[in-house]
């Protein structure tokens, strides 16, 4: 009988066990999935070092690369661009890249952030979300930096109202869109599976290639090839590369959008890559016949950088340094050799490192994802149909970015022109354009 009493006891028991579990999984399924506090400040830290890309990194970087007559009118025009990027993805530029179910393109009812409150969460790509207003800011970031990195081949002759002008039509037309098709869910090129870890066709091959469109409307800087125009202060340009490369962090590392094993995978990427790329560069111009300079060294940093971040999260270590390594080579062809036979006049590089680098690295990210090569790609797809689709993202990327380019420069060119006239020019746009010089 005490055994009967105990063996329904505990039958009962299991009964109300298995239905309080059941009651529990069923709440937790119907709360509200709740940021953890870990992620979000990991990417609240992340969106930080990606400002510190633009000012100071960003602007020191392109700043002593410059004459001295332009070296406040560079700086001037990275930190405007950033902040007029700012303020329209806040308007606009979020809601039209990231709309609501499934991220349609474009929201009119998100229209300035009205949609979004601090109770609203954005997936990551696990099951674990990070509040809205961090991957906005965090998101925001990436617009800024991509608008200013295409003033690297505009510098010393775009006029700062022009500038201001073509950034928010440029946005509108050209960046908006390609990030909704490479990172929102449903975008063309995310269903098509390019991979695009931190931005290669967004960032980079968006920005070089509207940077080349640009330099050719506005023609050469008045004395170039003929006249020297070498950095001056090489000082401040290695100050600005140290502090992109400690910012790529956030911009690769970060994009994992969690603390977890992939922003891991991507830190140690950055850190070889880069590495690989500026050694690289240096041992090239020796073979050359030059000396290896700081100037190569700089410019192999960047180039590391560029080739890794699509292939951050996409990599293993190997296959990031062999990225660093191709970059620098093919980007020193073109920074060397191909800007001279064709004549155009790339500034600082914008197109030879950033739109060369962001190609060579979103193609070669179909081959350092293959397990052979130590990347996370499980084999299901293979090298020849991944090398087609992250071509096809490269040649959708450089097909858009130049006709959008063109409409936003003729826009511009037609409403107030965009080159400054020759006296301008001659004085340098320090004087001419702000009053002000970079040194007494």
């Amino acid at each position: 009988m005490i055994r009967k009493a105990i063996s329904g006891a505990a039958a009962l028991g299991a009964t109300l066990f298995v239905s309080t579990a059941a009651l529990a999984q069923e709440a937790a399924e119907a709360a509200p999935a709740v940021p953890t506090a870990g992620n979000n400040a990991w990417m609240m830290t992340s969106t930080l070092l990606v400002l510190l890309m633009i000012l100071p990194g960003l602007a020191l970087f392109y700043g002593g690369l410059t004459r001295s007559k332009n070296m406040l009118s560079t700086m001037t025009q990275v930190g405007a661009t950033a902040c007029l990027a700012m303020l329209v993805w806040v308007m606009w530029g979020y809601s039209t890249a990231f709309g609501p179910e499934g991220n349609a393109f474009f929201s009119w009812g998100n229209l300035f952030l009205t949609a979004s409150t601090y109770e609203s969460t954005a997936a990551t790509f696990t099951d674990e979300v990070i509040s809205e207003f961090v991957f906005i800011s965090f998101q925001m970031t990436f617009a800024a930096i991509t608008a200013a990195l295409i003033l690297g081949a505009t510098a010393e002759r775009m006029k700062f109202s022009a500038v201001m002008l073509f950034v928010p039509i440029w946005l509108t037309l050209v960046y908006f869109p390609i990030a909704h098709m490479v990172w929102a869910g449903g975008g063309y090129l995310f269903e098509k599976g390019a991979l695009d870890f931190a931005g290669g066709t967004v960032v980079h091959i968006n920005a070089g290639v509207s940077g080349l469109v640009l330099a050719y409307l506005l023609g050469k800087r008045r004395g170039y090839p003929a006249e020297p125009m070498p950095p001056h202060s090489m000082t401040l340009t290695l100050v600005g590369a140290g502090l992109l490369w400690v910012g790529w962090f956030g911009f690769n590392a970060g994009s994992a959008l969690e603390a977890d094993a992939f922003a891991g995978l991507a830190m140690l990427n950055t850190f070889v890559a880069t590495a690989a790329g500026a050694l690289t560069w240096m041992v090239v111009e020796r073979l050359a016949g030059h000396k290896g300079s700081a100037l190569g060294f700089a410019s192999g940093i960047i180039a590391g950088l560029v080739a890794v971040t699509p292939a951050a999260g996409n990599s293993g270590p190997f296959g990031a340094i062999l990225l660093g390594i191709a970059s620098s080579l093919v980007c020193y062809f073109f920074v060397a050799k191909v800007k001279a036979k064709f004549g155009y006049d790339d500034s600082l590089d914008a197109f030879g490192i950033h739109g060369i680098g962001g190609i060579v690295g979103a193609i070669g990210t179909a081959v350092v994802y293959q397990p052979f090569l130590g990347g996370p790609g499980d084999g299901s797809t293979g090298l020849g149909a991944q090398l087609w689709i992250q071509t096809h993202g490269v040649l959708t990327t450089i097909v858009w970015a130049t006709v959008g380019t063109l409409i936003a420069a003729y826009v511009v060119k037609l409403i107030i022109g965009l080159r400054v006239d020759e006296e301008t020019e001659v004085d340098g746009l320090d004087i001419s354009e702000h009053g002000e010089r970079a040194y007494n």
